[in-house]
């Protein structure tokens, strides 16, 4: 745009200083040139677009081709920055920083050792018992088998009578894939790869907590002038604060959560109630997702440990009554509005982050959009739709109306 009106600016000049004259040439050189540049602004601007939304879409299937090493790196970073105001309480107390930064590395994994073992040693007696209480199961859920047996019957009946005879051909090859023969293969040939990964990301965590202040000083120190510096402090701050806010709030609400369903569980003689507070404070981190599973894992446990069906049920009525609690008053009493996000935006975080990194994506997926709209928020939104479509050369003005206009 600013090309073709430079060239309606000498287009102007031009007729300005050959009236009353016969300047034909020149106003048809004008004019070629001002087409000229409008079509290399439109073709510029395409080729802009066409870039970003082929870099949007690229960006989706290179993180999950190198989840190896984008994964450990960004849950470490989402750790690391959720551990710098325990780092900065610990060095305005005088700890040096590299000592402050291995304190908060060795509490992390002391807390997320406790919690593995709390959840991960009783969960493994559970499905040692799964093969011996299948009956069980069966049992209690024979009415709803029942049903499902007479719908399956009928859709069967109803399929032959519509459906026409398989064509017969050549013959079929059919491929098998081996499976790992026992627990022990899947566990020894994968246990070295996770390993290598978790020491990656610790190591990746302790240097970025031991580098973090030093960081943050050249970071701003760097910047041109006073008032980028203080956006960029108050950028980082922002994004420390928001990050390190809800992950530790929602920590001590999925922690109360757990500890309330542990005592529930214990009341009503549940084995391992610990293990299932666990379970359910871990899963409560992924929104809506999570404690559906709960849910269902407490359903089947319950089957599996009472005869009773009704009876089987409750554990996981247990935790519905306290999570309807938590989610419409607890939490968003003890978040509030300032870390309320819209519900929309969790459930496109959670579906992306879900099929680009699984599990871990999905954990990861409210802090990574806190992040995000944090920095979005304080440093300003790119307007790129409004520049090419509204104001930008994509739709610019014709060299006709430049003309006209002249």
């Amino acid at each position: 745009m600013e090309s073709a009106a430079g060239a309606g600016q000498i287009l102007s000049e031009s007729v300005a200083d050959g009236a009353g004259k016969d300047e034909t040439p020149n106003a048809d050189a004008a004019v070629d040139f001002v087409t000229e540049a409008f079509r290399r602004d439109r073709l510029l601007a395409a080729l802009t677009l066409i870039a970003g939304a082929g870099f949007v879409l690229a960006v989706p299937f290179a993180l999950m081709a190198g989840a190896e090493f984008f994964l450990p790196i960004t849950a470490a970073l989402v750790i690391a920055i959720a551990l710098v105001p325990s780092l900065e309480w610990l060095e305005r107390r005088g700890m040096p920083s590299s000592a402050a930064a291995l304190t908060c590395v060795l509490m992390f994994l002391i807390t997320a050792n406790v919690a593995i073992a709390a959840i991960v040693v009783p969960a493994t007696g559970w499905f040692s018992l799964l093969p011996d209480r299948i009956g069980r199961i069966r049992q209690n859920l024979r009415p709803v088998i029942e049903l499902y047996a007479s719908l399956d019957k009928f859709i069967a009946q109803t399929m032959k009578l519509v459906q026409r005879a398989p064509a017969t051909g050549g013959s079929r090859t059919v491929v098998t894939q081996s499976a790992p023969n026992s627990l022990l293969d899947l566990l020894t040939s994968s246990a070295p790869h996770a390993l290598i990964q978790m020491f990656f990301a610790i190591l990746v965590i302790f240097f970025f907590l031991s580098g973090w202040t030093s960081l943050r000083r050249r970071t701003i120190s760097n910047r041109g002038s006073f008032s980028s510096a203080m956006a960029t402090a108050r950028v980082i701050q922002d994004m420390v604060n928001a990050t390190s806010a809800y992950l530790g709030t929602i920590t001590i609400i999925n922690v109360t959560l757990g500890a309330a369903v542990s005592v529930g569980l214990a009341l009503i003689s549940m084995p391992t109630p610990l293990m299932w507070g666990g379970l359910v404070a871990l899963l409560n981190y992924i929104p809506y997702l999570g404690p559906i599973l709960a849910a269902l894992l407490l359903a089947v446990g319950g089957l599996m440990t009472f005869s009773d069906a009704w009876y089987a049920l409750l554990p996981a009525a247990i935790f519905v009554g306290m999570h309807l609690v938590e989610a419409n008053a607890i939490t968003p009493m003890l978040v509030g509005r300032k870390l309320t996000i819209n519900p929309l935006l969790i459930l496109v975080a959670l579906s992306f982050w879900g099929w680009v990194w699984g599990t871990v994506g999905a954990l990861l997926a409210v802090p990574l959009l806190i992040i995000l709209k944090t920095i979005l928020d304080a440093a300003g939104k790119p307007d790129i739709a409004g520049f090419l479509f509204e104001e930008g050369t994509l739709t610019g003005t014709a060299p006709e109306e430049v003309l006209a206009s002249r």
